[in-house]
């Protein structure tokens, strides 16, 4: 995951990288936010279901 912090010239919330030992900043932008937490949502949607699936088959195994 990207390291993000606060640009130093504009304030924007920027990803920073370190490039032949200068701090390089680059912006985020609402496109490149949105996709990301989209993606985060989805990944745990799929965690959720999993875990609640694990949940019922741990319930029917105590049962047995």
């Amino acid at each position: 995951m990207s390291e993000v912090a606060t640009c130093p010239k504009c304030g924007s919330k920027s990803r920073i990288k370190e490039m032949e030992g200068e701090i390089v900043y680059q912006a985020v932008q609402d496109e490149e936010a949105f996709k990301k937490i989209s993606q985060m949502k989805k990944a745990l949607e799929k965690f959720k279901a999993k875990a609640e699936q694990l949940e019922k088959e741990l319930e029917q195994l105590r049962s047995t």
